[in-house]
């Protein structure tokens, strides 16, 4: 038996499909000394028993990129390394039984389209022809997707790993790691036993290919990998006569998929309420180990699928199988560099979409480890997403129940995790409850989206349609615009920079000039070295060494891990006051007005100008006046310390009654920065995005003041833009926009839109999304027709480079 060497460059845990296809793209990019260590035997985890479905649309583009590539890559692997990997393009049908999920299956295919992933819509006698055996009695719509497939999951695996052999790697079986060697933030050494031997590797890097065990492989490795086990079922029939290649079936609302394989039927499922496993650990002895059956469980699924498909009512089954497939808290897998340490990789939590995606992640990740930078955004599984309660094991317990069902469940806009809630909550969480706030979830926190009207039933009623709170969020725009608003921002994420080098620091990282004088706050973005935007921050300076600066509640942990790997020599600390802070924003024309009634501060533009701050008394309390604005209207941020806020709130609400300054929510907040052309960042802008591509040139340093990204914005100004960011207001006020609906341009798809909302004053749906003009002018880009496709209808659509609303900001700086 052959053992581990005493040196490696990295190491990589866990020889599942991803972990082998993590060693076969860093030996294809020349990476030498690549060890795999595998407990067991390769794909005895999860891997040997998944379906092996391999569709290429997922819910964003570079998610399909991604699974578009693990398609690409199967189909060639067999010719390479002559292991036979099974992959064939059979092609899938989703079909649709209820208005609602004719709807989304619809903007599905138009996304589709946008992707470049082909789709067509088929009736149901196209759907018979295609899957006789089908009961297409209640269909009301189905999309089919040729280019989809399936494969041989255990073997595509044994293929990657012998194509990462043939170029050098090392993969050894039967080799278990016991624990790691560490100095500060980095990983020096990975120890292991085999066959009653024992040793350790030194090692540069090391990926976190477990699997299931990825949580307590991170554990070891002192980072956070937040998954858990689920018990996953699906039977096989007995050889059906006649049966030949059939498409992939999925029929969400009955929460089942059909395969055929070999001349059987495969009946999987997505139960809405999934039954978690090894909550207590996983044996020692696990290995292509399979879990009890539970027929009880299962028995619900089996009734539907007999309706719908009437063969499985006349054959047998041959296998009943229960295994486990590991689920994170969002249904988005773990890829990255993990936040804790700085040499530590992860690749893990696939959700049960394994198999299509592991191609794609392996390739990805790769290439992030090879250069340093990711090859493009990555925010959807961006390990760095995951908030460090996250790992708690109750909490994964619990959320793991809904996110199984959740991957066939209707993907409503606006629906919220119903599991593992009321975790993280603002000082106001109570007082806005007790008037009507209806809470959505985000990172954890509880934020309030919308107020329920006395008499109105306080929770989501989901649709693709209006849902029953778009009226309440019209109000609350209304308010923004014409009179008072009161709203509570405290998720956002506060980071606070002291130092004697904070200024210096600050300058290096951000694309704006931070030498600003104290009580000056400036909006910026941090670059990486392509001139994408990695953060979208607004910079406080508090003092001559202190700084804020204020980022998503998303984003937080990761945009403090990009400042800290950032910080080189200087003489700065990065400390995270988020929860030190509420923030209680009030906005609208009328804002002033109801500051002076509760404040003997002056809010005068010659005190207080728009873009500063002033420290201020505020009823029995004090607070720092910030005052800036998302919403686009006259406004304040008040900072104020949490053992304060809801003192001061009750001081606001108070003094705001005969004023009718009404409480809102954060859906309001974003139907009103879609109308000022605000950005979102993870949506309109992210890592790949180019600031200047992106419309936010005005932002930069007017300076000779080097600093991230310096470069890429000068040559992209000599090249000019390949693409501009565009606003377009619908000329119907019926269709709503949410994202991912195809821009089509003198009647071509030229793009998508990056996020849509309805924007009530301007009194239609308002989206925003990149338009190529590689060698246009402006005047170019606006000359064109435009419509945007939304389930698979066209609707014209009026495009703009400056906000439909106030873009003088006239309104703002009042």
């Amino acid at each position: 038996m052959a053992f581990p060497p005493e040196k490696a460059r990295v190491v990589i845990v866990g020889g599942g499909v991803i972990g082998c296809s993590v060693a076969y793209h860093l030996t294809q990019l020349g990476w030498k000394d690549v060890v795999l260590l595998e407990r067991k035997q390769l794909t005895s985890g999860t891997t040997w028993h998944a379906a092996g479905l391999i569709a290429q649309l997922r819910a964003t583009q570079n998610m399909t990129r991604l699974a578009k590539y693990s398609q690409e890559l199967y189909g060639k692997l067999e010719e390479e390394t002559e292991v036979a990997t099974g992959f064939r393009r059979n092609g899938s049908i989703t079909v649709a039984l209820s208005d609602e999920r004719r709807e989304e299956i619809l903007r599905q295919a138009s996304m589709a389209r946008a992707f470049g992933v082909e789709v067509q819509e088929i009736s149901p006698s196209e759907l018979l022809n295609r899957y006789p055996h089908v009961n297409a009695s209640d269909v009301k719509a189905a999309v089919y997707l040729d280019k989809d497939g399936q494969g041989d999951p255990a073997n595509i695996a044994l293929a990657l790993a012998k194509g990462a052999k043939m170029r050098g790697a090392k993969i050894l079986e039967r080799t278990k790691v016991t624990g790691f060697g560490k100095e500060g933030r980095r990983i020096t050494s990975v120890n292991w036993e085999a066959n009653g031997e024992s040793g350790t590797i030194e090692c540069d890097h090391v990926v976190n290919c477990a699997g299931m065990w990825g949580h307590d492989v991170g554990r070891q490795m002192g980072v956070n990998v937040p998954l858990h086990a689920c018990e996953h079922f699906y039977i096989v029939t007995e050889t059906v006569p006649g049966l030949t290649q059939l498409p992939t079936l999925r029929v969400p609302e009955e929460c089942a998929y059909y395969k055929e394989d070999a001349g059987k039927m495969l009946l999987g499922a997505f139960e809405p309420l999934a039954k978690p496993w090894g909550m207590n650990g996983i044996s020692e002895d696990f290995e292509f180990d399979q879990l009890p059956e539970d027929f009880d469980h299962f028995e619900p699924i089996l009734e539907m699928a007999v309706n719908r498909m009437p063969l499985l009512a006349e054959t047998g089954i041959h296998t009943f199988f229960n295994g486990p497939e590991s689920f994170t808290p969002d249904d988005a897998y773990h890829l990255g560099l993990a936040p804790q340490m700085d040499n530590v990789w992860v690749a893990a939590g696939f959700n049960s979409i394994g198999i299509q995606s592991a191609g794609g992640a392996g390739m990805a990740l790769a290439t992030w480890m090879d250069t340093g930078e990711k090859p493009f955004d990555l925010g959807d599984v961006d390990i760095a997403r995951m908030q460090p309660f996250q790992g708690n094991k109750t909490y994964l317990f619990e959320r793991s129940k809904e996110t199984l069902g959740l991957l066939y469940a209707d993907h409503f806009p606006y629906r919220q995790k119903a599991t593992a809630r009321g975790i993280r909550r603002s000082p106001l969480h109570d007082a806005l409850k007790a008037e009507g706030a209806v809470m959505g979830e985000l990172a954890g926190w509880e934020r309030a989206n919308w107020f329920a009207d006395e008499g109105q039933t306080a929770e989501y009623q989901y649709s693709w349609k209006r849902q029953n709170w778009f009226g309440n969020a019209a109000r609350e725009h209304k308010a923004i615009r014409e009179n008072v608003g009161i709203y509570d921002m405290s998720s956002f994420g506060k980071i606070r920079v002291d130092g004697p080098d904070a200024e210096a620091y600050l300058n290096h990282i951000s694309a704006s000039n931070l030498s600003v004088p104290t009580g000056k706050i400036v909006y910026s973005q941090f670059l990486n070295t392509r001139g994408g935007i990695e953060a979208d921050v607004t910079v406080t300076r508090l003092s001559e060494t202190a700084y804020l600066v204020v980022t998503p509640a998303a984003t937080r942990l990761a945009d403090q891990e990009w400042m800290r790997r950032h910080t080189g020599d200087y003489g700065v600390t990065l400390t995270d006051m988020t929860a030190a802070e509420a923030v209680i924003c009030v906005m609208g024309p009328n804002a002033r007005t109801l500051l002076e009634r509760v404040s003997p501060n002056d809010f005068s533009n010659g005190t207080n100008p728009f873009g500063t701050f002033q420290e201020i008394e505020i009823g029995m309390g004090l607070a720092r006046a910030h005052r800036v604005t998302y919403v686009g209207e006259l406004g304040w941020e008040l900072y104020i310390s949490s053992d304060m806020a809801v003192h001061v709130f009750e001081t606001l609400r108070a003094a705001g009654r005969d004023m009718d300054a009404k409480l809102c929510g954060l859906h309001m907040m974003d139907s009103c920065r879609i109308e000022k052309g605000f950005r979102h960042f993870g949506h309109d802008i992210s890592s790949e995005d180019h600031i200047l591509e992106a419309g936010l040139g005005f932002a930069l340093k007017k300076t000779d003041v080097a600093y991230i990204g310096r470069d890429a914005v000068m040559r992209k100004r000599e090249e000019g833009l390949q693409k501009r960011m565009v606003q377009f207001l619908l000329s119907d006020p019926e269709p709503l926009l949410y994202h991912a609906e195809p821009v089509i341009r003198d009647g071509a798809i030229v793009g998508y839109l990056t996020s849509g909302n309805y924007g009530h004053t301007l009194g239609a749906a308002v989206g925003m999304g990149y338009v190529p003009c590689e060698g246009q002018t402006a005047q170019d880009v606006l000359a064109s027709s435009y419509e945007i496709e939304i389930a698979g209808q066209r609707v014209s659509a009026t495009p703009s480079l400056k906000p439909f609303y106030d873009f003088k900001s006239e309104r703002v700086k009042v």
